[in-house]
């Protein structure tokens, strides 16, 4: 194929990845040859689907093409046959080892011998070259190491192993930039043409009276016009639902209580035995250079949208936001230190980021001036008021995580949840004036969860842990006001909430347990299971019309869904989060519209009105696989945590004004400080720690729980 051929499969790829047609994205794949994409061929590994894996490869190699190409097919082929002698399956063994194996009895024959021998075995194990294979899950992950080694070696795969990089949606654009170039060209160009098909060349047609003026501006090659939107074709253009009615109260659940990095190898000698440094020669390293995640367009909607975004029609009485005004643009990077593990922005001041990390530490960061400009680390106030379970865990290990920290509705407070035993209440004064305020033994174990509540005129914090309980606090005396019992599990995270006149808290637990209960001590009155089982956090929509949840399982299944609260029941499930997610997926809602989760080592957004995923970003890459993300309160800025112990600042255009606003601000205060030799104003006036708070709960709070189920 030319070199043009070459690059629109990849335009075509990138289409296709953005329109999630997944089988068929593979499928080009392989048939083209032209790009090897190693996390799918991972993926089908570590499932075992040996003959997808088979069929994918021969797109690239055949067996008999070079001795890395056998090694390759040799070490699947080797890894099949000796799973179905792990499950004592005889009859596939043998068929594997007639089928698959034979071709290799040429190159070898006492090899092919000494795996036919395997089958008088009771356990292949007793082989003594095989005596350390452990289970299928280790041996796949051993032996897919080896085979990435092989791919890299081999020069069958040079050059098809990293995408190009290509700005986002290119095909799109250059879709658009053609026709906008076709209606300049145009004899009697229009205002706003009606483009009804690509099939052929656009042309406006004759108008009835005098010619009219031409919209477009720009030049022949740029073409993207000043003014004058083009609409999209109505055949293309995302269907238009009739507003769905919004749902009525929680009464419904309510209403019957329940009872209850690796080196390169060479294509060594084939064996029977994992391969070790004897059987692999030693070559240079070098380090597999991964494709960009594909996402959609960050670049301004073009006038002639012949392929338009396809998410649908504002319900809710939603405000006409579009994609552009997520925040994706990364604008600054802070060095945390230690892996974070949850984040808040304050209510009031939203350019202050809260932050608990893995070591304990609890800081406020300001981000208009990118500095850390309060700091707390894991310190127990009265160890001896604490109790013996807790000084007991202390005396072995005086360390612990954070899991949750959260302001309070006014941001006068902040709580922070420890991985031992332990809650804290600070009182925030502004710039660096951080005070104890109350230490709670929360609960035996982890206190997994914490949220802050305003039911009865009275500002509360709810806790939840791991002694299966949910616990209501006080948050300016600091007594406990509710033991709420009835999970069979740990209980994993709470959103508390009102609808109308009914103050409730929900709960979910990880055995995938949801729970709803009122501010007294008679027991649950929701009992439903999350989607999967899984591990869950819910959230509300910010004007608490909507409920969503997210969660995974131990399986590592995920399931993003919104509720119909009336019946209990999942009302919408959205597509697009991995099927073996790693660690549970963090989600965020913003502007009544949006959601978000970190999955994939990316930042997955939804419309909230849409099944199907909206954009994705990598936010230049070096996120973890399951980042925590946050949105400040008007969804101008997301926090984002990275892979290198730091925390990536997305903005959307009003975000940055926000920033630069602030930097401007900063910068003129210090001068006139320095003029005056006075010191400089702490940041925004904050209220005692005993002001009066309103009303208004920030239903955000409870949607980024930070612990995984494997951290249980």
């Amino acid at each position: 194929m030319s070199s043009l051929s070459r690059e629109l499969v990849f335009l075509i790829l990138q289409f296709l990845e953005e329109e999630k047609f997944k089988e068929t994205v593979h499928r080009l794949e392989q048939e083209s040859g032209f790009y090897f994409n190693m996390r799918y061929f991972e993926e089908m590994v570590t499932n075992g689907e040996w003959d997808e894996v088979e069929k994918y490869l021969s797109g690239f190699t055949k067996v008999d093409d070079n001795r890395y190409s056998m090694k390759i097919f040799f070490e699947i082929r080797k890894q099949k046959y000796l799973e179905a002698l792990d499950k004592h399956d005889r009859a596939k063994a043998v068929e594997i080892l007639v089928k698959d194996l034979k071709a290799f009895a040429t190159f070898n024959e006492e090899l092919f011998k000494e795996i036919t021998q395997l089958l008088t075995l009771e356990n292949f194990r007793d082989n003594e070259q095989l005596s350390k294979y452990g289970d299928t899950k280790s041996a796949r992950s051993i032996m897919l190491g080896e085979l990435k080694k092989l791919i890299e070696a081999n020069p069958l795969f040079r050059d098809k192993l990293q995408f190009p990089t290509l700005k986002n949606s290119r095909l799109r654009t250059l879709i658009n930039q053609s026709l906008n170039w076709q209606h300049q060209l145009c004899k009697n160009p229009r205002p706003n043409p009606d483009i009804k098909t690509l099939f052929v060349d656009h042309s406006c047609g004759q108008p009835n009276g005098a010619r009219a003026p031409s919209p477009v501006t720009s030049s022949l090659m740029g073409g993207v016009p000043k003014s004058g939107g083009f609409p999209p074709i109505t055949s293309h253009g995302p269907f238009q639902p009739t507003p769905a009615a919004l749902p009525s109260t929680l009464s419904g659940w309510m209403a019957n209580p329940s009872a209850s990095a690796h080196p390169s190898a060479s294509a060594g000698p084939l064996g029977l035995a994992p391969n070790n440094a004897a059987a692999i020669l030693k070559h240079s390293e070098h380090v597999l250079k991964r494709p960009r995640p594909f996402g959609l367009s960050d670049e301004v909607n073009l006038p002639i949208n012949i392929m338009p975004m396809t998410y649908t029609s504002h319900n809710h009485g939603q405000n006409p936001y579009s994609s552009d005004d997520l925040p994706k643009n990364p604008v600054m990077a802070l060095n945390q230190g230690s892996a974070v593990k949850s984040m808040d922005f304050h209510p009031v001041q939203q350019i202050l980021l809260l932050v608990g990390t893995n070591m304990g530490d609890v800081m406020v960061w300001e981000l208009g001036s990118k500095e850390r400009i309060a700091w707390k680390n894991f310190k127990v106030w009265d160890l001896n008021a604490r109790s013996r379970a807790l000084q007991a865990s202390l005396s072995n290990d005086y360390t612990a995580s954070v899991n949750r920290v959260a302001w309070s509705p006014d941001g006068s407070l902040f709580g922070v949840a420890y991985s031992k035993h332990i809650m804290h209440i600070y009182s925030y004064n502004g710039g660096d004036d951080i005070r104890n305020h109350h230490e709670m033994d929360a609960h035996n174990g982890n206190v997994n969860d914490l949220a802050f509540a305003y039911p009865n005129k009275q500002l509360v914090v709810v806790t939840c842990g791991d002694d299966k309980t949910i616990r209501v606090w006080d948050a300016i005396v600091g007594t406990r006001l509710f033991n709420l019992v009835g999970h069979d599990a740990p209980v994993y995270s709470v959103c508390p909430h009102h609808k109308e006149n009914i103050q409730f808290i929900f709960s979910t637990a990880t055995d995938g347990k949801i729970k709803a209960w009122l501010y007294d001590n008679t027991g649950s009155r929701v009992d439903y299971d999350a989607p999967g089982h899984s591990s869950t956090t819910m959230a509300y929509s910010a004007d608490g019309t909507r409920l969503f949840s997210c969660g995974t399982n131990k399986e590592g299944e995920s399931h993003l869904v919104e509720w119909n609260e009336t019946e209990g029941a999942v009302k919408r499930n959205y597509n697009g989060l991995a099927k073996h997610s790693v660690g549970v997926v963090k989600f965020d809602t913003t502007k009544n519209r949006f959601l978000a989760a970190g999955d994939e080592f990316m930042i997955k957004f939804w419309d909230m009105d849409n099944n199907n995923l909206l954009t994705s970003i990598d936010a230049e890459g070096g996120l973890p696989a399951s980042p925590c993300i946050r949105f400040n309160k008007e969804g101008t800025l997301l926090a984002v945590s990275t892979n290198d112990n730091g925390i990536k600042i997305l903005a959307n255009s009003d975000g940055m004004r926000l920033l630069r606003s602030v930097e401007s601000r900063t910068f003129d205060a210090s001068r006139a400080a320095s003029a005056a030799v006075v010191k400089a104003p702490a940041i925004g006036n904050f209220p005692p720690a005993n002001a009066t708070v309103g009303t208004s709960i920030d239903k955000s709070n409870c949607s980024c729980s930070t612990h995984g189920w494997n951290e249980q």
